[in-house]
């Protein structure tokens, strides 16, 4: 079960030993169904999540009602509302399964412990902030400074396997998109 979680940790540095099993102790194993709530907009986040199976959708309602996509999350991927993890307030976003799911659980109290007692983990939640705020500034950047098709087609490129897992309407909630217009870009796409 933690094969797959020590191996994404062991990418980012080396652990002496017992570490990795101290780390794999404070772990929770958890199964969660399709179209399950992980978190909703006003809880404070318990969690971080790292997805042995399945995929997940971080999502936040605006003023209008609609729903925004902000991420997809797959095998191998953390999901959380690391704002409301770390600061311990009201998240604004909601984390739902797309797909039943296998996740492995971090508490904030777990990695407090986990900290203090392997310092070199700090590290490895260094890192994945850093890549997860390039990938932000990316998509920013994307949003900004790219046609529609070209957005979709740098999706269709960054994440090749979403698109078979989940509803096209939250692909074009993702890209900023009616499912109508994402209905129109991807027949232009095909007609070309």
């Amino acid at each position: 079960m933690f094969e797959k979680i020590n191996a994404y940790a062991k990418r980012c540095l080396a652990f002496g030993a017992g570490d990795l099993d101290y780390f794999n102790s404070l772990l929770q194993h958890k199964f969660q169904p399709k179209k399950t709530f992980l978190l909703q907009e006003g809880e404070i986040c318990q969690f971080e999540a790292y997805i042995l199976k399945g995929c997940i959708r971080t999502y936040h309602i605006d003023q209008s009602g609609v729903e925004v996509t902000l991420q997809f999350a797959v095998e191998d991927w953390w999901v959380s509302d690391i704002t409301s993890f770390q600061e311990q307030k009201p998240s604004l976003v909601y984390i739902e399964t797309l797909e039943d799911c296998e996740l492995l659980l971090l508490t904030p109290e777990n990695k407090e412990k986990l900290l203090a007692r392997v310092p070199g983990f700090e590290r490895m939640f260094r890192l994945m902030v850093q890549r997860n705020l390039a990938q932000l500034q990316e998509r920013l950047f994307r949003t900004i400074s790219t046609t529609a098709v070209e957005k979709y087609l740098d999706f269709l490129n960054r994440y090749p396997a979403i698109p078979q897992r989940v509803a096209q309407h939250y692909i074009a909630s993702y890209l900023g998109f009616s499912p109508e217009f994402l209905s129109k870009v991807r027949r232009k796409l095909h007609n070309q």
